[in-house]
């Protein structure tokens, strides 16, 4: 498979991921769209001009969608105060955790495992601040340092803890893929 096609593959991968969890931000299944960004960053660095904005604008489509189809309007509803426009550049952090990341020349390692785990609480303690902070500030009637850092300490672990989670998943698929990769070349060449 060309590199091309591993990327449009990713990318594809990655949307729909990020669709079939934000669709529904209560349900069972957490919302993926952290770790669609990191994961992003990592395997589409190259994409990162079109592909983030193109991972971007699902994510606001799927919030219309999902607000409209409550019979809400998405422009009234107080998700989108005008903090909903600071995901951008909270998404854009998660994004690049992964090229960070990316640019380490991370392997299959305990050295790149750290790297990865590193990388990944910083981003989102930065995305939480930007995305929760804004959200905050803006939105809450009469907002204080306690509140702010009372609300930003309850809801960090959850966030950080479902990333990670898909995180992982996409690590084994990255090592097994690896693996995989080797040990095809590796009969290829008896």
């Amino acid at each position: 498979m060309t590199a091309t096609a591993q990327r449009t593959l990713i990318l594809m991968l990655l949307a729909a991921l990020m669709a079939a969890t934000r669709l529904n931000h209560f349900a069972p299944v957490p919302d993926a769209s952290w770790a669609v960004f990191f994961i992003g960053g990592f395997a589409l660095s190259t994409w990162t001009r079109w592909a983030f904005p193109v991972l971007m604008a699902l994510a606001v489509l799927v919030d219309y969608a999902v607000i409209t189809r409550s019979g809400a309007s998405f422009f009234q509803h107080y998700c989108v105060s005008p903090a909903y426009w600071c995901l951008v550049p909270a998404y854009f952090v998660m994004w690049a955790g992964g090229m960070w990341l990316r640019r380490r020349g991370v392997g299959r390692d305990l050295r790149s495992l750290g790297l990865l785990a590193a990388s990944l609480v910083v981003s989102a303690a930065v995305c939480h601040l930007i995305a929760q902070g804004s959200f905050y500030w803006v939105a809450v009637s009469a907002p204080t340092v306690a509140g702010w850092a009372q609300n930003y300490l309850q809801f960090l672990p959850g966030y950080l803890q479902t990333a990670a989670m898909y995180v992982a998943g996409a690590t084994v698929v990255y090592v097994a893929a690896g693996a995989l990769s080797r040990n095809g070349r590796a009969v290829a060449a008896r």
